[in-house]
């Protein structure tokens, strides 16, 4: 029978400007949890961005098109529409609570934004996840995921949970495909309400990213912006409870086997060697990147061609 894991530390948050501009977002890992405790996860950057309003045009992007390789990425947002593109030829949107996810195996580039009025908010999660290396040059896997495909399951009394990656009480797999064996879940609590939850097993990491409101993770009060790392590594010890306080608590599970191989990480690329890193720049420069494509000017949706599903 399962007891509780321990709670090793509460982490703060951190500020991050992945923009390279003023708009900043917190960022629970790295900065909270480092990459080696928080294997297989690698970021967690939680957004709250006010649109500068509408495309102007079908190919304008407000984050404009940049490279991914060695790593599964997640767009998940709870407030506003979400907009993207990519070199496989993909053009959505989605509504929220709904998300985006791309195994970007070998390399993609995509272009995100772009959905929502002037003035309206956009909340939401972008998750980098590692994959192993015999993954690392996989061809490239996508996938949009309307809220329906997302939806609540009641726990607890109080307690509603969303299935965003991995196996699920009720016997669902959440639709984030990740190369990794983890678990996420997005925890929403009412005032006063709980939940004892088991981690399944075999999964080594295992923390919980309040994000909004207060809660306790066992004994421990867990803050606005704060992160708790449990000990996920016994057998026995797979429990956590979780708990809301005055107000309503949203929180986010990351829990997943460790893949403990070395990381080699420059800015979107994430290889296990610097040589590794050194060669996909060298694709890049060489116009040889990303391997695997439409075979049409993905980035002009007038080249797509007739028919094609995403041309509208």
């Amino acid at each position: 029978m399962s007891t509780n894991m321990r709670v090793l530390r509460v982490a703060d948050a951190g500020v991050a400007h992945p923009f390279g501009d003023e708009r900043s977002v917190i960022q629970a890992f790295p900065m909270g949890i480092p990459t080696e405790e928080s294997d297989p996860f690698l970021m967690c950057d939680h957004l709250q961005l006010e649109s500068d309003g509408l495309a102007r045009t079908a190919d304008d992007f407000p984050i404009g098109w940049h490279p991914h390789r060695g790593m599964d990425i997640m767009t998940y947002l709870k407030k506003g529409r979400g907009r993207h593109g990519d070199s496989m030829g993909n053009r959505e949107e989605f509504a929220s609570p709904g998300m985006q996810w791309i195994s970007c195996g070998s390399g993609i580039e995509h272009a995100e934004g772009g959905a929502n009025p002037a003035g309206v908010i956009e909340e939401g999660f972008q998750i980098w996840l590692n994959v192993p290396a015999v993954h690392k040059l996989d061809d490239p896997s996508y996938g949009t995921e309307p809220p329906e495909a997302i939806p609540t399951v009641e726990l607890a009394p109080g307690v509603s949970a969303r299935l965003l990656a991995g196996p699920f009480v009720d016997g669902r797999v959440g639709q984030f495909k990740t190369k990794q064996h983890v678990q996420m879940v997005d925890f929403e609590l009412a005032p006063s309400s709980a939940l004892s939850y088991e981690v399944p097993a075999g999964m080594d990491t295992a923390m919980l990213f309040v994000y909004e409101g207060d809660a306790l993770v066992n004994t421990a009060p867990v803050g606005t912006s704060q992160i708790a790392l449990l000990d996920a590594t016994s057998a026995t010890q797979r429990t956590f409870e979780l708990s809301a306080r005055s107000k309503p608590a949203h929180v986010m599970l990351f829990a997943g086997k460790k893949i403990k191989e070395p990381v080699a990480w420059h800015g979107p690329i994430v290889m296990n060697t610097q040589a590794q890193i050194r060669e996909c720049f060298a694709e890049m420069r060489a116009g040889k990147f990303p391997p695997k494509r439409a075979p049409w000017d993905y980035k002009k949706l007038a080249a797509f061609p007739e028919g094609h599903p995403h041309k509208a």
